[in-house]
């Protein structure tokens, strides 16, 4: 229960950890946990290293949820891909409750039970720039609307890249409170329960 001085790496992706905190996901790349610390640098098999993937977050039972690169794809849709007998099948696009009418759709998020996804995403309902949206899954496996997280996350200003802690208590997300040039990107967290709340305002 104590911090230790931190460690800076060079920048390799935006990382991710896998539910067991065995993978650290890099995009298309990864690294395996070891005794020492963290592995070198691998690569995703085919299909999955086929895209220009930004951020992938992977569920327990290993199915990846990944965006693209933004500046090369801006209206690129979030995407899937399901662990079967060991290998990862043809990534798929999520529904359109998720990817309708959308632009920048970036850095989703699945839960370790894949009972609900965090994205960013600009759209017509937001409150100015980008902002963080969840959709909660339905019992027939459907995607629910997306829903704004709402003005006590969202702001006029670009917030992006949710994600919540391993225990399930704390949701992180990162928002700019700089220029447009984005000198001054903060992390900010409130309590994940805002995630039960939501969804049983929909009910």
């Amino acid at each position: 229960n104590n911090w230790q001085e931190s460690v800076v790496s060079k920048w390799v992706g935006q990382p991710t950890i896998s539910p067991d905190g065995k993978i650290m996901h890099l995009g298309k790349r990864y690294m395996e946990r070891t005794e020492t610390g963290w592995s070198e640098l691998k690569e995703l098999k085919p299909p999955i290293n086929g895209f220009p993937i930004m951020r992938l977050s992977s569920s327990a039972n290993g199915t990846y949820y990944f965006d693209s690169y933004y500046k090369e794809n801006p209206d690129f849709p979030l995407r899937f891909s399901r662990l079967i007998n060991g290998e990862h099948e043809s990534p798929r696009e999520l529904g359109k409750t998720i990817n309708s009418g959308i632009k920048n759709l970036n850095h989703p998020f699945i839960a370790p039970d894949e009972s609900y996804l965090l994205w960013d995403a600009v759209r017509e309902d937001g409150y100015g720039s980008s902002d963080i949206y969840i959709s909660y899954k339905k019992q027939d496996g459907s995607w629910g609307n997306a829903i704004n997280l709402g003005d006590k996350i969202n702001t006029s200003a670009w917030e992006a890249s949710a994600f919540v802690s391993p225990d399930g208590k704390y949701l992180f997300f990162s928002r700019n409170v700089g220029s447009e040039n984005y000198e001054n990107v903060d992390i900010f967290w409130v309590d994940a329960q805002i995630i039960e709340n939501l969804i049983k305002n929909q009910q």
